[in-house]
């Protein structure tokens, strides 16, 4: 998935949690947890691209067991 889609994701999720009938704890605490695991996907994504650019054998390595 793209950077541009998780976005997009993102934005539908923080519309529909906006909209739901949570307390403003609950969609506090709903919120908290959806930045942490944006920002775990982020830098996984990050180290999963510099990972691959050490060697070409490596980038091919990553993809066969699909992690590119």
């Amino acid at each position: 998935m793209s950077h541009k889609d998780k976005e997009k994701h993102l934005e539908q999720i923080k519309e529909h949690i906006e909209k739901a009938n949570l307390s403003e704890d609950e969609k506090s605490n709903a919120w908290k947890h959806i930045e942490e695991w944006y920002q775990e996907d982020k830098a996984w994504g990050t180290f999963i691209t510099e990972l691959s650019k050490i060697s070409p054998k490596i980038e091919a390595l990553l993809a066969e067991i699909g992690l590119m």
